[in-house]
């Protein structure tokens, strides 16, 4: 697209997307002497990032957090990027904790191995804002249902946003086009219009509920969204049209759960997060999971409680079953019995959206689950109501209870101490889908956050930040997308106002 000769300079920079990546690199584009227009395409600000748990992920150790992400990340993204955010990471309670001094919030930090026992995962820990003040997140962000935490953390970002007068906040416009001219990102149109400026950001977040990439890229589907409708990956068309390159697209971080029998409820609803642990350190001994999956044929498929089972819970569901030509564990069955489901509501939902909010704010979690679950007083009469061979699915249940007496589950490695037999009626159960809490396939970049083409040369003044660019490939670690905004969106920032 050519940028008319009449459009005017307005802006040095422009961020797209207002989560938290977003607002950082306003802040910082700010603060490096840009004049920033920072536009969401949402009536409200936050994207996903303040439905999320807000915990940023620290480490005390450049060299040890390279080595975990190195090994986290199995040759999907480079080791300058690895690098980098290795090294941020030790600055980034720093940082934080500056943005929460100038609104008067307080960071606290403490230790917290990284999920699996990888070179360097005890170097790791978690900041989180403790204390805003004269803040209520339900009265802030009626909209939200999420972690107080993560609504914490993105409430410092947007008042340090608001006490910038330099930087301009457009909300409800939706970008449509990065203008490129000569090869370089010289504005973008939004709303109809061209806005023209030095660089772009692009900081509007992954492809949750787009079915269409999702198809594309993912080997199962659907795949439901835990709390967004409006990721829809225009971020990675944008850049594409620009000439970018994008990413291991496969990989999502995501669990398993259930879907609401309202049709107005558009989400999946996540089951029950349980403590994660790390295979290095063992399992609490106080956590028990009260539930199996079975797949279609009444069969066991998967360790339902894996160490971090928000992220990789999803991955068994994948299998395709040629000889019949379809994926047998989509949906899933998820059963318990009347002590599983005394011991805990099982539905966790998540939403960023007004009218879910409006009709769903209300329930409880065990409203959720008395919506969803159904009861019934035999195995036999659960897979009548959902069509599974009845024999199978009370052999799978017999030798459930079985393991849980000799203390072992050899055939899917579920932690003994997680067991919990099925034998109190009534018995309740629900079909389960994947979930996607948050993608991290997006646009290719280099360290310094400039998007990158097939060739891997720099795109002129184009920029990424946050879960549009993340450098996770192959397993996730907690609290690592959240970091990724914070320090991607400080150097994207600091470099769009200079370029």
């Amino acid at each position: 697209m050519t940028l008319p000769s009449s459009a005017g300079a307005l802006f040095d920079v422009i961020v797209v997307g207002y989560g938290f990546a977003g607002a950082v690199a306003a802040i910082s584009a700010h603060d490096a002497g840009a004049r920033v227009l920072l536009l969401e395409k949402n009536a409200g600000a936050g994207g996903i990032s303040v439905v999320s748990a807000g915990g940023l992920r620290i480490s005390n150790d450049a060299a040890a957090a390279f080595a975990y992400l190195v090994a986290t990340n199995a040759g999907t993204s480079s080791e300058t990027l690895s690098k980098t955010l290795a090294g941020g990471m030790v600055q980034l309670a720093a940082q934080v904790r500056s943005l929460c001094e100038g609104v008067g919030a307080t960071l606290g930090v403490r230790d917290s191995p990284a999920n699996y026992p990888l070179p360097g995962y005890e170097s790791f820990g978690f900041a989180y804002v403790d204390q805003v003040p004269d803040f209520d997140p339900a009265v802030a962000y009626p909209a939200v249902r999420g972690s107080p935490a993560g609504a914490r953390l993105f409430e410092v970002v947007k008042r340090n946003v608001a006490r910038r007068a330099g930087i301009t906040v457009r909300l409800g416009t939706a970008v449509e086009r990065v203008v490129m001219q000569d090869g370089r990102a010289v504005g973008v149109v939004a709303g109809g219009e061209t806005i023209r400026a030095r660089g772009v950001v692009l900081a509007c977040g992954g492809f949750e509920a787009d079915a269409g990439l999702q198809a594309q890229f993912w080997p199962v589907k659907p795949v439901l969204s835990a709390a967004v409708r409006f990721n829809t990956g225009d971020g990675i068309r944008m850049g594409q049209a620009a000439g970018a390159a994008i990413s291991h697209m496969w990989h999502y971080h995501g669990s398993y759960g259930f879907r609401h029998p309202d049709p107005e409820y558009p989400f999946g609803v996540r089951v029950k997060r349980l403590p994660d642990w790390n295979p290095a350190q063992g399992l609490r001994q106080d956590v028990a999971m009260s539930w199996i999956l079975v797949d279609q044929d009444g069969r066991r498929f998967m360790n339902e409680y894996e160490p971090y089972m928000q992220d990789t819970g999803h991955r068994p569901f994948e299998f395709f079953d040629a000889g019949r030509q379809r994926l047998p564990r989509v949906p899933a069955l998820m059963l318990l019995d009347r002590k599983g489901r005394d011991l805990y509501p099982l539905a966790a939902p998540t939403w960023h959206d007004p009218a879910v909010a409006k009709k769903f704010g209300a329930l409880s979690s065990r409203q959720f689950d008395e919506a969803i679950l159904f009861e019934a007083d035999s195995i036999a009469a659960v897979a009548g109501r959902f069509g599974i061979d009845a024999a199978a699915l009370t052999r799978t249940v017999e030798d459930w209870n079985a393991g849980c007496l000799d203390g072992g589950d050899p055939r899917h490695g579920r932690p003994p101490s997680s067991m919990m037999p099925i034998m109190h009626p009534p018995f309740s159960a629900a079909t389960v889908w994947p979930i996607v809490s948050n993608t991290q396939g997006g646009l290719l970049h280099d360290e310094g956050q400039r998007v990158l083409d097939a060739f891997h040369q720099a795109i002129g003044g184009l920029f990424v930040a946050g879960e549009l660019g993340s450098t996770f490939g192959h397993l996730y670690m907690s609290g690592g997308n959240i970091s990724e905004c914070f320090l991607g969106g400080r150097i994207a920032g600091t470099a769009a106002a200079s370029t």
